[in-house]
């Protein structure tokens, strides 16, 4: 693997001097949790005063996607956002747990390992969720830096809350601390810079976007390119805003820290246009999966939307993986609103041509190289599937306008309905699919086998292969399982 990456930085240094001017800077901005129905560029602004003004002046000045799809979870959108591959390849296909193991492996090949391989300066700043040890931190994983980053999720900010008043030991609320960290260069273990908790809450996008602001500005005096990744917390439950932001959407603590989120990007917006860097740097805004809408905890209420599209966060329907996209680049992508297929996967091999970083062939990618359609070279996206996967499961295929499930996952009425998704039934379906024109019904109201599709199964049954196929030569880790045990 050390030879691998080094041949990777050797090749990447030959060309460095001659064109690293050439060469686009990067930010990717990651939202959490956030709907298609959050952003008003997407809900054509109907929710009162709850509106995402400088999100949408993104959107107008780029390409902004209405068929952007990802995997029903933090941990697997990540994975598939930083590798190019489905996150069961990595053993990440289920979200991961306080106290669960696994991760990204010192052998995985990240969009910053691609880009620090041809002469970019790389840091990530914010949440990070695929893995605890220290070979999966963004500082082994291709970054010179992780700032205010914590190792999983949000919703941990609360464990110290809960195990106070259900009685658990001092020692497992010492070990439950989120603590917040820090990698000021590569290699080793971050350090803890402080602890993550109900309180700091409020504070943490203002120290994420602070951050992003100081290294755009000092990176872009720099002849290196740079490549910036912002795993923005909002709007995670627990949604406790900014005092700035109370109230500010009129609907409560959700449509505040979605309100918060906009504010924050529109700080690392400006920060790239004071830099001078505007023209020839890419932006790409995403969210990691659909939001949660059947969540009540506390005085918390689930105001997350995901537009048309049943499902939520957790489960595999259309809303749960369709969200928010867009990408800005003003030197070569027009601004534009496409229906064209696009996936969290394919922004690691379309980065790696653009930049001009080779990928190793010794794994199978799962993103493709969208590159020429991006810029208008080709009218139509390269994508036109995507397999989803929850645990070792396949649970829904998507082809073209077809969703096909081979399993349905109903909410859960037995739990609390923050994490119906996730602890939903897995209902079998009789040995044949569920079948949905999601154009025609974009609710997925009306199962479609039986009135004359049937002949979608056999390119269902084709692409299964296909990705079965690869299994042979590459074949995945154990899939997470915390019950299977």
């Amino acid at each position: 693997m050390k030879k691998r990456i080094l041949s990777m930085l050797a090749t990447g240094l030959v060309a460095l001097s001659a064109h690293a001017a050439e060469k686009p800077n990067v930010v990717i901005m990651l939202a959490d949790n956030l709907g298609y129905g959050d952003l008003s560029c997407y809900n054509g602004g109907i929710r009162g005063k709850f509106q995402t003004p400088n999100i949408d002046q993104l959107a107008s000045e780029g390409m902004r996607f209405t068929q952007f799809l990802v995997e029903p979870g933090c941990t697997p959108s990540r994975a598939g956002l930083l590798t190019g591959q489905y996150s069961i390849r990595s053993g990440m296909s289920l979200v991961i747990a306080p106290g669960d193991g696994g991760g990204l492996q010192p052998d995985d090949i990240t969009i910053g390992t691609a880009l620090k391989s041809v002469g970019y300066n790389t840091t990530y700043i914010g949440k990070w969720h695929l893995g605890p040890n220290a070979h999966s931190q963004p500082q082994n994983q291709g970054f010179d830096q992780w700032l205010y980053g914590f190792k999983g999720s949000t919703d941990s900010t609360q464990y110290n809350d809960s195990m106070l008043t259900t009685g658990a030991p001092e020692a497992f609320r010492k070990a439950a601390e989120v603590k917040l960290l820090e990698a000021k260069k590569p290699g080793g273990a971050a350090k803890a810079i402080g602890v993550y908790d109900i309180n700091y809450r409020t504070q943490i996008e203002a120290d994420i976007a602070e951050a992003a602001e100081d290294y755009i500005k000092k990176q872009a005096k720099k002849k290196d390119p740079f490549f910036l990744m912002i795993g923005w917390t909002r709007p995670h439950f627990p949604n406790d805003p900014h005092p700035d932001f109370e109230g500010s959407s009129g609907i409560g603590k959700y449509g505040d820290s979605v309100v918060e989120l906009d504010a924050r990007t529109g700080q690392v917006l400006k920060a790239i246009d004071d830099a001078g860097v505007r023209d020839n740097t890419i932006v790409i805004w995403i969210s990691d999966n659909g939001a949660t809408v059947t969540a009540t905890v506390g005085d918390e209420i689930g105001h997350g939307s995901n537009g048309p599209f049943r499902g939520e966060l957790g489960d595999a329907f259309e809303g749960s993986i369709r969200t928010a996209g867009m990408i800005r680049w003003p030197a070569k992508i027009q601004p534009s609103v496409s229906n064209e297929m696009i996936s969290i996967h394919d922004f690691l091999p379309t980065l790696a041509n653009v930049s001009g970083a080779e990928l190793p062939n010794d794994r199978p990618y799962d993103g493709v190289d969208q590159t020429d359609w991006l810029t208008g070279e080709k009218a139509e996206s390269n994508r036109d599937h995507l397999i989803t996967f929850i645990g070792d499961r396949i649970a829904a295929v998507r082809w073209n306008q077809w969703r096909l499930y081979p399993m349905v996952v109903n909410a859960s009425t037995d739990t609390n309905p923050v994490i119906a998704g996730y602890l939903g039934k897995a209902e079998e379906t009789n040995g044949f699919p569920r079948i949905y024109n999601i154009e025609a019904d974009p609710r997925e109201m009306q199962d479609t086998l039986v009135s004359g599709n049937a002949w979608v199964l056999a390119m269902y049954s084709k692409l299964i292969a296909q990705y079965k196929a690869t299994l042979k030569e590459y074949p995945n880790p154990p899939a997470p399982n915390m019950t299977n045990l």
